[in-house]
């Protein structure tokens, strides 16, 4: 199969291929840059940007390092620096942020992403309804939401139109098979009708309603006969996230990658987090001790998602989702956060993105 490029708003991308926001900081400057300048769309995560390079952007951190309220957790001067360094990698190639509609400040950092140099803005984690808004000012930026059913599309649309006299510039649709937050309840996520092959036809149908609105398809793709299945269901484009984390630019971690290789396939669970969404990643050390009791003191200090409420969720479930994400960037095996998708055990050695992204277009 021949894949075409994809074009999400004014912006083409030449391999479609996009790799997906991974926070916190597994996909930043180093990562997101390569997979541009490769021909695909490299993707920054907003997410806990006040950890980048040892914390040089925060303005105020606590004394064991955390990075103190919203606005320092979220750093617009780390957000920038970020951008600035992938640029030097893909020039003016396209180049994405992930914004979690799930935040705290979700407008500012989208606002902040754009004027930090992003071409496209992606959003999931919740239903984006007011996606335009918080980009209103940038019309050549392109917006980009995440669903996991046609009638999310459809009530996403009707609501952009009316309210903002404009429609997303493309959609992705993730299937429970991906790291991190999922789109579905736990037990959702294990029925045949909510995967991505299931789930996939009908997004497209709905697109299809809409005008010309690209699809692509995530939540579980890996390799080049899932792109060229997921094409032959309608897709315009696949993103991927856990590949990703085995090759040598991704910014994540060696003990990140490490735990990921050394996974197995029954060490990769769906848990419960602050966000309110289940999220999947492996079973380690963190867990075990939230299951004893024992798991660090939860003090809700950067104020990062709005659902948690200020710490509460995170009591409810055991852990700060801010706290132990960090300290899986910073590799921390015992106390660490490690999101990945469901296929992460099947990551067996660390390539390049070009030789990753020579896989996925050519087969291995």
């Amino acid at each position: 199969m021949t894949f075409k490029p994809l074009k999400i708003g004014k912006h083409i991308i030449e391999k479609p291929i996009i790799q997906g926001g991974m926070g916190l900081g597994i996909s930043w400057d180093r990562l997101a840059g390569s997979v541009s300048r490769e021909g695909g769309l490299g993707v920054i995560s907003s997410v806990g940007t006040g950890l980048y390079e040892n914390r040089a952007y925060a303005d105020k951190l606590m004394g064991d390092g955390r990075p103190y309220e919203v606005e320092n957790f979220y750093s617009r001067k780390a957000l920038f620096a970020i951008f600035e360094n992938a640029r030097k990698l893909c020039g003016d190639k396209p180049l994405a942020c992930n914004v979690l509609y799930a935040i705290n400040d979700y407008d500012r950092v989208v606002r902040d992403s754009c004027e930090a140099g992003a071409d496209i803005i992606i959003t999931g984690a919740g239903l984006p309804l007011t996606m335009p808004e918080a980009a209103k000012g940038y019309p050549d930026v392109a917006l980009v939401p995440i669903v996991s059913t046609a009638k999310a599309l459809r009530i996403l649309c009707r609501r952009w139109e009316k309210a903002h006299g404009r429609l997303p510039d493309a959609v992705i649709v993730e299937g429970p098979l991906s790291g991190g937050h999922q789109g579905f309840k736990y037990d959702e996520c294990f029925k045949p009708e909510n995967q991505l092959e299931a789930i996939l036809p009908p997004v497209v149908e709905e697109a299809k309603k809409w005008g010309e609105i690209p699809v692509i398809a995530a939540g579980g793709v890996w390799d080049h006969d899932d792109i060229v299945r997921m094409m032959e269901l309608g897709a315009d484009g696949v993103q991927l996230g856990t590949r990703f984390i085995g090759t040598e630019e991704c910014d994540a971690s060696e003990t990140f990658k490490k735990t990921i290789i050394e996974a197995k396939e029954e060490d990769i669970k769906l848990f419960k987090s602050p966000v309110g969404y289940p999220a999947r990643g492996v079973k380690t050390e963190l867990h075990r001790r939230i299951e004893e009791g024992t798991a660090p003191k939860i003090a809700c200090i950067s104020n990062c998602v709005a659902p948690c409420h200020r710490g509460e969720e995170a009591k409810q479930v055991g852990y700060c989702i801010a706290d132990r994400l960090g300290d899986a960037y910073e590799g921390k095996r015992e106390t660490g956060l490690f999101f990945t998708g469901a296929n992460g055990y099947r990551l067996s050695e660390i390539i390049t993105v070009k030789e990753l992204m020579d896989k996925l277009l050519n087969g291995e």
